[in-house]
């Protein structure tokens, strides 16, 4: 007979898996923490290929977990800036030794990963996967 305290509630992790388990959540996480607190506009330079739809949706998602603040500053023109809260700050803390495995993977189809993992800017690491690719698809086609 199992006992009470044997038993994993996975509940807490239904809501936080599907929103970090979205395309851009981790990468804004990251551009948010390398930064300490950025705009709307300026994290859409940061995530470049990020519609501005799928941005105020996952910033609003990322919010209503816990991981992200908005704050609005009394200001002409509006300002407002996006944080990471304590939660926030341990997910991305989290997240790096995932990225140093993948950097250190070996895998025949893709090349070893020179880049340091904190202040790593989100666009940096989606470009860099998106040039690995291209080259991948051009020595495949000689």
């Amino acid at each position: 007979m199992q006992n009470k305290n044997d038993v994993v509630c996975f509940c807490p992790l239904e809501g936080i898996i599907d929103v970090i388990s979205k395309k851009w959540a981790l990468l804004i996480i990251n551009a948010i923490g390398n930064y300490s607190s950025l705009r709307f506009n300026r994290l859409m330079e940061e995530l470049r290929g990020i519609s501005p739809k799928t941005l105020a949706d996952t910033l609003k998602q990322l919010q209503e977990e816990g991981l992200l603040k908005r704050e609005s500053f009394a200001e002409i023109p509006p300002r407002v800036e996006y944080s990471l809260t304590k939660d926030g700050e341990g997910l991305r803390e989290a997240v790096i030794p995932i990225l140093k495995w993948a950097a250190t993977r070996q895998c025949s189809k893709r090349k070893k990963c020179s880049v340091s993992y904190s202040k790593i800017p989100a666009h940096r690491i989606k470009n860099r996967v998106t040039q690995e690719k291209d080259a991948s698809a051009e020595a495949g086609q000689d």
